[in-house]
């Protein structure tokens, strides 16, 4: 007789798995139906993404000018603190050559205990005079040891001094290499980011910027503002002449700028010496809040923490290195990112 067994069920879990599977296939097949191909960003989103990475740049470059900035004070001041140091002990050493040959004197002229001195000796005046002098050389061995211990106490305080400075220059270093890194990453990621854009997006985009140049050029040429004083004015005529001189982070002149080695080398032509960082010369001279009372040639600083400043121009432009892949130029302030915190008249 045949035998009739029940066909074997499958067990729960192994059809909670594949029941699993299953539904995941069909999610993942649908996602992949309605998921659109990528699309490339567009000029203009390319664009927005530069502008914002050469922003962050303009941020870090600042801060990279400031540690070099930072890096060279220290170096100066270690190298005086340093020679201080060496010419001080040089003078200790003297000091302490005078105090001994003071000392050997003493115990030639006056070793012995002064009542043997006396009792040994024929002539009375001739003791009271060894005496006499014994007292002097003592008091001045006593002011030698004050200046050998004044001198002491100066080395050891200078020494503090360099050795804490030497422990902030090596911190400065670090972050200067920070900064660096940072600048040199964004602007690689910027330059991938043009590097998409197709040779005429490219040329469209330079395009714009050129017509935004000579628009604000007229605007300045043709209606020039409030004059300026007279070093304001020959630092903004010094500035023009360097219209065209391409934008390099770090860089004080006269072959290439960033913002605030652009406006420093403009004044120092006109005789004047500034800070070299814009967050360092937003602190000088004589702040103006207002747009309408600027003069030409006075410094104008744009952004929150003003990472950016160029040199006003007149009628709402500014002349400024603005950032990587630009020139000195004339720029509408109202095209610039950040908004405009206030002028400074050096």
């Amino acid at each position: 007789m045949a035998s009739h067994r029940r066909p074997k069920q499958p067990s729960r879990t192994r059809v909670t798995v594949l029941t699993t599977a299953a539904a995941a296939a069909v999610v993942l097949s649908a996602n992949a139906a309605n998921a659109a191909p990528s699309e490339k960003p567009s000029k203009d989103e390319v664009k927005s993404k530069v502008d914002k990475l050469y922003e962050e740049t303009e941020q870090a470059t600042e801060k990279l000018d400031g540690a070099k900035e930072k890096q060279d004070k220290l170096e100066k001041e270690i190298s005086t603190l340093q020679d201080n140091v060496a010419r001080g002990q040089d003078e200790l050493n003297a000091l302490r050559d005078g105090l001994g040959s003071m000392a050997s004197a003493q115990y030639r002229t006056g070793g012995i205990d002064p009542s043997v001195a006396l009792f040994l000796s024929s002539n009375p005046d001739d003791y009271l005079d060894k005496a006499s002098a014994m007292d002097q050389l003592s008091s001045q061995q006593v002011e030698a040891l004050k200046k050998v211990q004044e001198k002491q106490r100066s080395l050891a305080q200078q020494r503090q001094e360099a050795s804490a400075k030497l422990k902030d220059l090596a911190d400065t270093r670090t972050e200067l290499a920070k900064q660096k890194k940072t600048v040199q990453t964004k602007l690689a990621a910027a330059q991938k980011l043009l590097n998409s854009l197709t040779a005429q997006e490219k040329a469209a985009l330079d395009a714009q910027q050129s017509r935004a140049t000579r628009a604000s050029e007229r605007t300045v040429l043709g209606n020039p503002g409030t004059p300026a004083s007279g070093r304001a004015g020959a630092a903004f005529s010094a500035g023009q002449t360097k219209i065209g001189t391409p934008y390099v982070y770090g860089a004080t002149g006269p072959g290439s700028f960033d913002c605030s080695g652009f406006t420093s080398w403009s004044y120092a032509q006109a005789g004047v010496s500034i800070p070299r960082t814009s967050e360092s010369q937003a602190t000088i001279g004589t702040r103006i809040y207002s747009q309408s009372d600027l003069q030409v040639g006075d410094l104008v600083f744009f952004f929150g923490d003003l990472h950016h400043v160029g040199l006003y121009a007149g009628n709402g432009q500014v002349l400024h290195a603005p950032r990587t892949g630009t020139v000195v130029r004339y720029e509408s302030m109202s095209t610039i990112g950040g908004a405009f915190q206030f002028g400074v008249r050096v």
